[in-house]
């Protein structure tokens, strides 16, 4: 047993290879195959295979509020399973800053905190050859594997070829190959009627052969009306030699203004049978949108059919509902339950071997990879055994990619305009796990550690989880025992089909020091099949951990594998995450309230004198003793004082 914090992390930095999780790693293959595939390899699998994909565009906002909000809707488009999505490039933005809302950062963002396959767009107009030498520099640091090369347009101007800079897409394409070899899969645009300034389309062919023969992976195409156009195109592009991936680029039209401000940009024409039904709805942009759905629909269906087309790229303009829609019509929208590890991923290539973490962060995860971002490797196969993790010190709380989702004024709806007691601090738990409205009619969807509704598996133990939030014990983290489920369970199910997973009860909480010593005189009676750790805001700890040793509490078997174990409690981790677990007491609830109110000062009581718990039930064959746990521990408490001292007898 260890107390008084010999298990502590300073939270310190480390950089270089200090900055690695490095002990006692094995290679364990990969999970998912596909974290291992570069993006044009994906699509050579898909094409081989017959199966159609679909990519997603999106463009970075203007406001750090509109940059959280795209980044939650990454998360919500991921279910439905894209192969890819790109952001495009602007200019006048910044575009290769460290701004929230510049195209680097977003892309940089979808990459390492949703796990998703991105593309840059990138352009080389007003550009000098260093400046772009040093944004894909960059984009590479940051993860980023793919480039759609652009010419792109002036700001405010008519085209001029630049000294010493690059005139075409083509250009750019070279200069990638030449500066970055075969490192990034490259995009180019194609244009289905031509580009607006070439001399004809023969023209533009041949300047979007050249950009393919110096070296492009695949094509998008600028939006069109009709199929005919796209088979016109794939035609003529095949006929001149062009033989990579051409994707069709679709645009579900959503309003009367975006149609006009998109066929402005792409100096499109729009068919009159179109412009015959919309004008007359232009006001109404819900009948707009509707006719868009449908319009999108025939043509994808009609794409598909001919045989010529191995995905669909959709111009989302940053919005779901329409691009969703047709997506669920086509029957693309898959919304696969199996995760491929219980945890989210990051798509950065450094991490493409990673398949274990602590299961602290579980509600956390962009948390877990912003601290750990800095490590040049990362576990594989087995945690190991280590004294210090070099977790970087979360200091800023309000990153766009880890604040809530949720502004101050719904926050103060659903955790209290007033807290009056500990107990009305109780009910905002209790409330967030059964889903009911609060007493002033608001739900509780999120807390300050779970940003998210609530995991699947809750609802198997929910009922527990009240009775105990009432009484408490504050949980933020839980997951019941499984004995062998098969991977492809809804609930609990990870991971490749014909296998079967199995974890141990976990229960993490904060509670008052009063039920930390009921808890301790109770756990005596389970010392053997219990582990726990127990600490507070200052460090003081008490923990079983047998030499601060890693216990895994999910692994799974599947055929022709190893085992993998991709979630550990890790003593020593623990104390890193304490830090930050309770400091989202202050910085996202009890920051809401004047300093000195009566709310505040009942959030930072809690945040100074409860303890944060971890328990692990080792029998997982067995049921669950967590809860007889705490029922024990309650029952202790409101024994008579001189019937108490019985309690340590089994």
């Amino acid at each position: 047993m260890v107390n008084s914090g010999e298990a502590r992390g300073d939270g310190g930095v480390s950089s270089g290879s200090e900055g690695s999780k490095d002990s006692s790693r094995c290679s364990t293959p990969s999970l998912d195959p596909e974290r291992r595939e570069r993006l044009r390899e994906k699509m050579r699998r898909r094409m081989e295979a017959g199966d159609k994909w679909f990519s997603l565009e999106f463009f970075p906002p203007r406001t750090a509020e509109g940059a959280a909000n795209l980044l939650s809707m990454f998360d919500q488009m991921a279910t439905g399973g894209p192969l890819f999505i790109d952001v495009t490039w602007h200019p006048a933005g910044d575009p290769g800053s460290d701004k929230e809302t510049s195209s680097m950062m977003i892309a940089s963002t979808a990459v390492n905190y949703c796990g998703l396959e991105t593309v840059l767009h990138m352009t080389c107009c007003q550009h000098s050859p260093e400046e772009i030498t040093g944004h894909l520099y960059k984009a590479k640091q940051l993860g980023i594997k793919n480039i759609l090369a652009l010419r792109g347009d002036p700001l405010g101007g008519q085209w001029e070829s630049e000294e010493g800079g690059f005139d075409y897409a083509t250009d750019l394409v070279k200069h990638i190959r030449s500066d970055f070899g075969d490192y990034f899969d490259i995009c180019v645009a194609g244009y289905p009627t031509g580009h607006p300034e070439a001399d004809s389309f023969e023209e533009d062919l041949r300047h979007l052969k050249e950009k393919v023969s110096a070296g492009a992976d695949f094509i998008i195409t600028q939006l069109f009306f009709e199929a005919d156009t796209f088979f016109h195109f794939v035609k003529a592009c095949s006929e001149i030699g062009i033989t990579c991936p051409i994707l069709p680029g679709i645009f579900p039209i959503q309003s009367y203004s975006s149609l006009r401000q998109l066929v402005k940009l792409s100096k499109l024409e729009v068919p009159q049978e179109i412009k015959d039904v919309i004008e007359p709805i232009k006001d109404n942009d819900a009948a707009i949108c509707n006719y868009g759905i449908e319009l999108a629909v025939s043509l994808c269906q009609e794409l598909l059919a001919s045989g010529l087309v191995p995905g669909l790229h959709f111009y989302t303009l940053n919005r779901k509902m329409a691009t969703t829609t047709v997506l669920k019509r086509l029957g693309m929208w898959t919304e696969d339950p199996r995760r491929p590890l219980p945890w989210a991923i990051s798509a950065h290539p450094k991490r493409r071997e990673e398949d274990v973490r602590p299961i602290f962060w579980a509600s956390r995860p962009k948390s877990y990879i912003y601290r750990t971002q800095d490590w040049n490797e990362f576990p594989n196969g087995r945690w190991g055994h280590s004294s210090s993790p070099a977790f970087g010190e979360l200091k800023n709380y309000y990153l766009f990619y880890l604040k809530s989702r949720c502004p101050r004024q719904e926050l103060l709806k659903m955790w209290g305009e007033e807290l009056s007691s500990e107990e009305s601090v109780f009910e905002v738990f209790a409330h967030y796990l059964s889903g009911e409205p609060n007493q002033h009619g608001y739900k509780v969807t999120c807390l300050p550690w779970n940003d998210e509704p609530l995991a699947a598996e809750t609802s198997l133990m929910k009922e527990q989880l009240l009775r105990v939030n009432r009484l408490g014990i504050l949980t933020i983290n839980s997951q019941p025992n499984v004995n062998g489920k098969p991977s492809s369970d809804p609930i609990v199910g990870w991971g490749p089909s014909g296998g079967y997973v199995f974890q141990k009860a976990y229960l993490e909480f904060f509670t008052s020091r009063e039920t930390v010593e009921a808890l301790l005189q109770v756990l005596k009676k389970y010392e053997l099949r219990v582990n726990y750790h127990i600490v507070d805001v200052k460090g003081e700890n008490i923990t079983n951990a047998p030499e601060l040793q890693p216990n895994a509490v999910t692994w799974g078997i599947f055929p022709g594998r190893e085992i993998i174990q991709p979630t550990v409690v890790d003593p020593v981790s623990f104390m890193f995450w304490k830090d930050e677990a309770f400091a989202l007491w202050i910085e996202q609830w009890g920051k809401l309230y004047d300093e000195e109110s009566p709310s505040r000062m009942m959030i930072q009581y809690i945040h100074d004198n409860y303890f944060l718990v971890n328990l692990v039930d080792n029998e997982f064959p067995q049921d669950n003793c967590l809860w007889q746990v705490v029922e024990d521990a309650f029952e202790l408490l409101n024994r008579p004082a001189g019937l108490s001292r019985e309690a340590e007898a089994p």
